[in-house]
Order: C-alpha cells, then sequence, then structure tokens
C-alpha cells in the first residue's frame, strides 16, 4: 500500500521522468495485434490498439451525445458537428479497442440534469453498461432508486464545467446514495481537492477521482492533492481513473508524458485502486481528436505487468460497477 511507499526526491523526479523510450516503445511498437482498421466517430486514427484488451475489459468512463433528447438552458459542453455520439457509434469505438463493458457518464454540460438521455443509452447497451448520472439536491429517492434499477452505480459531481451539483452539495448527495450502494465520482481541479481535504475522509461513499485526479504535471507527485489522493487510497474504498492523459498534458500525443508520469505513480502505488477509461468522445477537444487506440496503449506504459493491467481493466471494475464477478 501507500503508506509503505518512501519518496525520495530521486524516485520522485525518476517517476516524472515520464513514461521514456521504453514506455513510447510500449504504446508504438507494443505486441502484435491483427491489424483490422475501424474509423470511429469522435476519435482520430483507425488501427486497433498495439496490446489486446482482455476478456471482460471494462472502459469506465464515455458519454453518449444525442440529438433527439433537448439540451439544457445553458450548455456547457457541446460537441460541435451534428452533435451527436451515439450508441451506435460508441459500439464501433468498443469493436476497435476491444472493450466488452462500459460505464455511459452523463453528458451534464448538454443535459444538465436531466438524464434521460443516459438511460435510454444504458437501456440499449444492456447488461454490459452501467450508469453515472449527474443530480442536484433537488431529485427525489424515488428516482434515485428508479435509476439504480436501470443500472446506474453512482453520481459524477463536475466542478471544471458547470451543469450538475455544486461544492455544497457534496456531502448531502454523499449521504442520500449511500443507502444505494453508489459511488461519487469526483472531476475537479487539484485545488478543489486540498480544498476538501477534510471533507473527503467524513463521505460515506466510495470515491472516484476522474482523470487522473486531475493533478498538474508541473508539479506532479509533489502538489499537494496527489498526497491527499494517495491518504483516501491507503483509508479504502477510492478509487482513480486513469484516463484524460490529454486534459492538462503540456507534451501531448502520442506518449503524454508529463501527465503520464503521474499515471504512472498512481498505478505502481495502488493497481488495486485503478480504473481505465477512454473519455469518448473527447468533449473538450475541439480542434483535433485523440486516438482511442493511443490512449489503450498508454495502460501497458504505465502498468507493464500484464496482470496488474488485467485487474484494473476487469477484478476493479467489477467491484466498482457491480459487474459480474469473472475470478
Amino acid at each position: 500500500m501507500m503508506q509503505h511507499m518512501l519518496w525520495t526526491r530521486r524516485t520522485a523526479l525518476q517517476a516524472l521522468g515520464g513514461i521514456g523510450a521504453a514506455g513510447a516503445a510500449a504504446i508504438l511498437c507494443g505486441s502484435s495485434h491483427a491489424k483490422e482498421t475501424t474509423q470511429v466517430k469522435w476519435s482520430s486514427g483507425a488501427e486497433r490498439p498495439k496490446h489486446k484488451a482482455p476478456r471482460h475489459a471494462t472502459d469506465c468512463h464515455h458519454h453518449i451525445f444525442d440529438s433527439r433528447f433537448p439540451l439544457a438552458k445553458n450548455p456547457s459542453m457541446l460537441l460541435g458537428g451534428d452533435g451527436n455520439a451515439t450508441v451506435d457509434d460508441y459500439q464501433l469505438l468498443q469493436r476497435r479497442l476491444g472493450i466488452e463493458r462500459h460505464v455511459v457518464v452523463h453528458a451534464a454540460g448538454a443535459y444538465g440534469t436531466d438524464n434521460s438521455s443516459m438511460l435510454d443509452a444504458l437501456a440499449k447497451f444492456g447488461t454490459t453498461a452501467r450508469g453515472i448520472a449527474v443530480v442536484d439536491t433537488n431529485v427525489s429517492d424515488a428516482e434515485l432508486r428508479r435509476m439504480s434499477d436501470l443500472g446506474v452505480r453512482g453520481i459524477r459531481i463536475n466542478l471544471v464545467f458547470a451543469g450538475g451539483a455544486t461544492l455544497e452539495m457534496v456531502e448531502p448527495l454523499a449521504q442520500r446514495i449511500n443507502e444505494l450502494g453508489w459511488h461519487l465520482q469526483l472531476s475537479m481541479p487539484a485545488e478543489v481537492t486540498v480544498q476538501l481535504k477534510d471533507v473527503l475522509p467524513r463521505l460515506p461513499t466510495p470515491i472516484v477521482f476522474d482523470h487522473i485526479a486531475r493533478i498538474p504535471p508541473d508539479t506532479g507527485i509533489f502538489h499537494p492533492a496527489f498526497k491527499i489522493v494517495c491518504g483516501m487510497i491507503d483509508r479504502g474504498r477510492t478509487w482513480v481513473k486513469l484516463s484524460g492523459a490529454y486534459l492538462l498534458s503540456k507534451v501531448g500525443a502520442p506518449t503524454y508524458a508529463d501527465t503520464g508520469a503521474v499515471a504512472r505513480a498512481f498505478a505502481q502505488a495502488a493497481p488495486e485502486r485503478m480504473l481505465w477509461a477512454s473519455n469518448w468522445p473527447h468533449p473538450t477537444e475541439k480542434a483535433e481528436k485523440p486516438d482511442d487506440a493511443v490512449l489503450f496503449d498508454l495502460l501497458a506504459a504505465w502498468v507493464p505487468d500484464e496482470s496488474a493491467r488485467k485487474r484494473i481493466l476487469v477484478q476493479n471494475p467489477e467491484e466498482v460497477y457491480g459487474f459480474p464477478t469473472t475470478g
């Protein structure tokens, strides 16, 4: 566990050194895989990943945008183009990546707290999907129970973009969803994590930190939020999602070595508390979409051990989202 790790200045700088040549090789020259190509909307490239996904591999975070559903009054995050990233589109990405299970995170930046689009997608995807809702404190207990019956397993509080709950709602909502066995998914700047350092340990629910906990790569593991998240992991019931490497990266594709250094540090310390996700259709990226096969192969650079990767892709999501246990 993390409490046994002694981060000296030297070892920390080694971790911050990024994935380096070996990591880049793992991404670009991984194990042989079929050369089938699949062009997927909102994703660059068409080749499959270099590394084959294990059976029951899980994408723990993607969104659905569907123009059949009304937008919120003041949407804060839209895709552009025709605005659609549908169930059919995502199923093409599944085929390309070899992903079987997945988690639909409600696109609150487009639809606010109306979870209809996410619930419709869950019904179409069936038993291989779970959902994450976005609500505020006005949601009824009956609606929470209804969503639970439909496959929702948590709520997301996004303090980066508007569209759902606010900072003040974190504790009240955590208390309410705890009765359902749900978890709290947090997307927030690292500075807010520091601000909530006394609140987080007293929340009754499991916690999932989105997108490598949004630790800024320029300070990386020396940022106080990194220590706070590590402490939460040591207390149990906390996970970090290894996703969105491009969000804060200044290095960029294909290695995303700066944000990757933080991802690797988390994964080396507690692989049993890591999850992986695509974040498709990458709504923050307007100029050029990431290559989802490259994003999948990053996991092999961050987690070279195959058994640890399988745990991150299969067993950990089973525990967090209630997928059937496969052993």
